[in-house]
């Protein structure tokens, strides 16, 4: 028999469970349907979905969205009204339970939309054109992990105006490390595994950063074509700012050094990139900037 306290937190994890795979699920529609098209592996996965959460098909609310996001994909078809049933249905239940805030629920759906991009193993310029606009509309979640990392990677990619294969086979290398490809039908976790091996995809700067100095902690890499990281140094320092050469979670300000690199989006520099981009993936919020953002704001 159970103690009071685990039964206690049994319940509390469930609601979390509840919580979080409503986020996901509508974030998976709103990425499947993203390009107004919904083909028969989306399909599949949000079956799939389904298949997940059957340990849960007999507690409200699921007992009511299992059934209807399974009739709904009956005829291989998922309509707008449909979409607009499963989503309401979701977010009924939701705005009345809050176990999560705003911006971590926020963070489950966009997570689910990643996922809805690549579950058909694709992606197209009309999908990131919606995921764009999404992460225009939440802004909110600004210089938190992953929010800076996919804008400035969308900024790149779509700077021309179209998608290569190359562009989309680093997005999709990304997007899934959003996703647990051990429970998805259709995405192949070996495929994305070799696609990380040869796509580099670390070093993430934020975009147009808004960067203040009294009190805040900054870290460099990299080398700079303007002055000597001591020059640097006595520049923050004047300004209030303090200044460490390694990357704590006391950190910032990670600043990229411009010399020899224009800060492409998915270039990597080294060892102090990979631990703000661990910090920032627990949840410490260091703004990874380059070198060029750091002098506008010194003005």
């Amino acid at each position: 028999m159970l103690k009071v306290e685990e039964m206690s937190y049994a319940k509390f994890m469930s609601k979390a469970n509840f919580e979080k795979a409503l986020n996901s699920l509508i974030g998976i529609i709103q990425g499947i349907s993203a390009d107004a098209r919904i083909n028969s592996r989306e399909i599949e996965e949000l079956q799939n979905w389904c298949l997940l959460q059957s340990d849960f098909q007999h507690l409200y609310p699921f007992k009511e969205i299992i059934p209807l996001v399974k009739e709904s994909v009956l005829d291989g078809i998922l309509t707008q009204d449909e979409i607009d049933d499963i989503s309401w249905l979701c977010n009924n239940y939701l705005q009345t339970n809050h176990y999560y805030d705003v911006v971590t629920s926020d963070f489950h759906t966009l997570h689910g939309i990643l996922y809805g991009i690549i579950t058909d193993g694709t992606i197209n310029y009309k999908e990131l054109e919606y995921l764009k606009e999404w992460l225009d509309d939440h802004d909110h979640l600004e210089t938190m992990f992953p929010y800076d990392e996919v804008y400035s990677l969308l900024h790149t990619v779509m700077k021309d105006g179209k998608l290569d294969s190359d562009e989309e086979r680093l997005l999709k290398a990304f997007f899934a490390d959003f996703v647990d490809t051990s429970s998805s039908y259709n995405i192949n976790a070996t495929e994305i595994q070799q696609l990380k091996k040869e796509m580099n995809i670390s070093g993430i700067c934020a975009l147009g950063p808004n960067i203040e100095f009294e009190g805040k902690m900054f870290c460099f890499t990299g080398v700079s074509n303007r002055m000597k990281r001591s020059e640097i140094e006595e520049i923050i320092l004047s300004r209030g700012g303090l200044f460490n050469n390694s990357v704590t979670k006391k950190t910032n300000y990670l600043i990229v050094g411009a010399a020899g690199n224009p800060c492409w989006a998915f270039s990597c520099y080294g060892r102090k990139i990979e631990q703000a981009i661990n910090l920032r993936k627990q949840g410490t919020n260091i703004v990874i900037a380059n070198e060029l953002d750091f002098w506008d704001a010194i003005g």
